[in-house]
């Protein structure tokens, strides 16, 4: 919210650095086209990853010559991140950095800035997450032992949510509540506004948690640190001191309270390696979510075709989107969207994260690419599912893109590797058959799901970022499988599968490790009229007539004798090649 009101920049991340000549806005391939359209004359496009182009550090230290201090609101940057850049400033310009307690875009808001949501917390049942949150506790407490740690802080919002088995509705999209959380060898506090809390809730807490107002994590955390300080003074000299563990991901402003980076272990949170890996009530409900949300895919498809194609009736994007959440809302355990559905015709195809605007959006081009990413939340888990389709004749040349797209999609899904593999290497599965025509695109090929949590998830996924070698894919990992291609000005393709990583029996067992590989969920047609057969071998050609007899049998029983329209689009569009 702070950065699109700053600049009018929207996308889900970017970085936006002002001084007192100049501002700029810093942000990856998926938003270049976005921010072009949305950032006025004021701004300068820092597209990062390209060549010869700063990255947003590198562009603040050429900022600051002359020693020129630098402010940065400590509770948005981590702190590496803020090391980094106090390093750089110091050895090229003299100058530093400082972190501010209040946020300059937050002071020019000011009362106009919007009020924090107070949604009720709600408690998610043990048969949609599988294990006790006490139990989940106790795990994190062996970790502590591990690192002989005083305690453990936890600020991701998705990692609290998933550790005390509670769900919110504090950020759009994402079932995720304002709070902070501590776990120490004997204590498990949760700060939280108590006016969220139900009494159901605090039933279920119960006495193994400590509630304690948001606003008193900072004050807790710095008293904590100067307790454990003076406890560690008393001890004998050679007793190590212990470190509170924080994430990598944690804010500055908790580093800094805690004494700096001397006085805490940064690391990956152990929360949130162990939340990544489902166990099997969430792999089970992963699977029946997906079900019912392509069944739901499958209806909007056939529904949009026909008003198209056969009515002539004018739909925007916006309309069209609001058709399939209509549909999605239907559905057994629905509770929402699980991001902004990305409804996009034509030229706005290749718009990578285009958000289509109630009023300002393009109509529906029948004859010309229809792409659409989407998902929902269920209570049994999170679905991001990507289909391009064409209700017209499309090119050959989008033809040809599309196919090439889907033996990606095949090869990343069907391939087969060792325990201790990481996203990384996987990458150029997926790209390979672009690569082979030069061809790209600028986004990751995967990223972890949440169950009934963010639909962008870490630590792991598929793509050439660095933090991707920093986790092997495991057993229970669920990742997004999505290659893409996109032309600006004419079209894009991106074909999304949810997949989940497991054990696989193989001939073989070189080095006697276990072997790995993935299981698709997604169940939603491929578009034939945009398949050139030509393109696919005989073991991929096999693949997606076996998966189109899969979609067709888990689905029809929402059509049969129900809905004859949706059923002739299945039929039609599951037939083997």
């Amino acid at each position: 919210m702070k950065l699109e009101y700053i600049c009018g920049f929207s996308g889900s991340a970017g970085t936006a650095v002002i001084t007192l000549e100049k501002a700029a806005l810093a942000t990856d391939g998926r938003y270049f086209n976005q921010a072009s359209k949305q950032l006025d004359s004021n701004w300068l496009l820092l597209k990062q990853g390209l060549e010869d182009v700063p990255t947003w550090q590198e562009w603040t230290v050429d900022q600051s010559e002359g020693g020129k201090t630098v402010g940065v609101d400590s509770t948005v940057i981590t702190a590496s991140d803020a090391r980094k850049l106090a390093e750089k400033l110091k050895k090229k310009t003299g100058g530093k950095l400082i972190g501010l307690t209040t946020n300059l875009v937050d002071e020019v808001w000011g009362k106009d800035r919007p009020s924090r949501t107070n949604e009720k917390v709600k408690v998610l049942d043990l048969k949609f997450n599988g294990k006790k949150f006490q139990d989940k506790i106790e795990d994190s407490r062996k970790e502590l032992e591990k690192k002989k740690s005083a305690g453990l802080i936890i600020s991701m919002l998705d990692e609290i949510a998933w550790l005390y088995n509670l769900r919110g509705n504090d950020i759009p999209y994402n079932p995720v509540f304002f709070s902070y959380a501590i776990i120490t060898p004997t204590t498990s506090t949760l700060y939280v506004d108590s006016g969220k809390l139900s009494p159901e809730v605090k039933a279920h807490l119960g006495d193994a948690v400590h509630l304690r107002p948001y606003e008193a994590i900072f004050d807790d955390v710095k008293a904590m640190a100067g307790s454990e300080s003076q406890t560690n003074g008393d001890a004998k000299p050679e007793a190590p001191t212990k470190k509170f563990m924080i994430s990598t991901k944690a804010s500055w402003a908790l580093s800094l309270i805690l004494g700096g980076e001397e006085k805490v272990d940064e690391m990956r949170s152990p929360v949130g390696d162990a939340k990544a890996i489902k166990n099997k009530t969430e792999l089970e409900g992963m699977r029946q979510c997906h079900i019912r949300d392509g069944a739901a895919l499958s209806e909007y498809f056939a529904w949009l075709e026909d008003e198209l194609t056969v009515k002539g009736t004018k739909l925007d994007e916006v309309e069209a989107a609001d058709m399939l959440e209509k549909i999605r809302s239907k559905h057994k355990n629905f509770v929402g969207l699980s991001f902004d559905t990305i409804s996009s015709t034509g030229p706005n195809a290749a718009v990578i994260h285009y958000k289509p605007e109630r009023g300002n959006c393009a109509t529906v081009d029948p004859n010309a690419i229809y792409l659409c990413d989407s998902g929902a939340q269920y209570l049994d888990g999170t679905t991001d599912t990507t289909r391009t389709l064409h209700f017209g004749t499309p090119t050959e040349l989008e033809r040809k893109a599309y196919t090439l797209v889907l033996k990606g999609v095949i090869a990343l899904e069907k391939v087969v590797f060792p325990k201790g593999t990481n996203g990384l290497a996987l990458d150029t599965l997926a790209r390979q058959f672009l690569w082979e025509e030069g061809l790209d695109y600028r986004h990751g090929t995967g990223h972890g799901v949440g169950s009934f949590l963010n639909v962008h998830e870490g630590p792991i996924g598929v793509g050439t970022r660095v933090q991707y070698t920093e986790v092997a894919l495991s057993a229970g990992n669920v990742i997004s499988d999505e290659p893409g291609y996109y032309e600006d000005g004419n079209f894009g393709i991106r074909i999304e599968n949810i997949i989940m990583c497991q054990e696989v029996k193989t001939t073989h067992s070189f080095g006697e490790k276990p072997w790995l590989g993935f299981e698709h969920v997604t169940m939603v047609p491929m578009c034939a009229k945009l398949i050139d057969e030509s393109l696919l071998t005989p073991r991929e050609k096999k693949w997606l007539n076996a998966y189109h007899v899969e979609v067709l049998d888990k689905t029809r029983e929402y059509f049969e004798g129900r809905d004859e329209r949706t059923m002739k689009w299945l039929m039609r569009e599951t037939r083997p090649i």
